[in-house]
């Protein structure tokens, strides 16, 4: 797919790891604190690079690399323990887990681990087969989908690369973002064979959140903290 990539401003944390747009405006996480703010999406800014948060929320996640909305809840990736980066919680996860979270309190509706245990970088809420979400599930590089209300495996893809993060459902595919290799690679929903590829070369903000956003993405980078817009040409 052939696009055009441009910086828009900067999340209100320093070390933004999931995104998701919604009608209420642009949900981002934070993976060192764990807090989660709706902010607006906005073409110009202020001189801090930075656009209004209208909510902000705390949580029990830790080391959230992942973020989804569905089903008026908030779903987070906890990616195992945050004390690397913070002091250590009771709440913390021991390997990697999903959370389903409140967006009004912040308190955790429900929490699983993740299929196989090990780590995770991306979830989303299937749109299209409601009652699933898709993992990314790195100890087997892979991507799994799996039912929500019993925690079922639906189906497993292999993926082309390492460092799988962002995730996003469209009608006829599935993006997953490779934060390493630059390049954001969509699946076929049958086969989970790479029918289509975006990269993201530098010097533009490095991949790793994804959210769906006009006829292109959005993309948040937890290393410069710039969230960039990702167009089809």
């Amino acid at each position: 797919m052939e696009v055009e990539i441009k910086s828009l401003f900067r999340a209100p944390y320093s070390v933004p790891n999931g995104l998701q747009v919604t009608d209420d405006g642009l949900w981002v996480v934070d993976q060192i604190s764990d807090r989660v703010a709706l902010i607006e999406i906005r073409d110009e800014v202020d001189d801090y690079g930075v656009t209004p948060v209208h909510r902000e929320i705390p949580s029990e996640s830790s080391n959230t690399s992942g973020l989804a909305w569905g089903d008026g809840s908030l779903w987070l990736a906890a990616n195992g323990a945050g004390a690397k980066w913070r002091t250590a919680r009771d709440a913390d996860a021991e390997s990697g887990e999903i959370l389903r979270v409140d967006p009004e309190t912040g308190s955790t509706q429900a929490r699983w681990k993740i299929p196989g245990e090990g780590g995770t970088h991306g979830v989303e809420f299937d749109g299209f087969e409601p009652g699933t979400l898709w993992l990314t599930t790195l100890r087997s590089q892979t991507v799994t989908q799996v039912k929500i209300d019993d925690w079922s495996i639906v189906k497993v893809f292999d993926l082309p690369h390492t460092r799988a993060h962002g995730v996003v459902r469209v009608e006829n595919g599935l993006w997953v973002v490779h934060t390493g290799d630059r390049v954001i690679v969509k699946l076929d929903l049958s086969s989970g064979k790479v029918i289509d590829r975006i990269e993201v070369p530098k010097p533009h903000p490095e991949p790793h959140g994804l959210a769906l956003f006009k006829d292109g993405f959005l993309i948040c980078d937890a290393t410069s903290g710039w969230i960039a817009e990702i167009s089809q040409i």
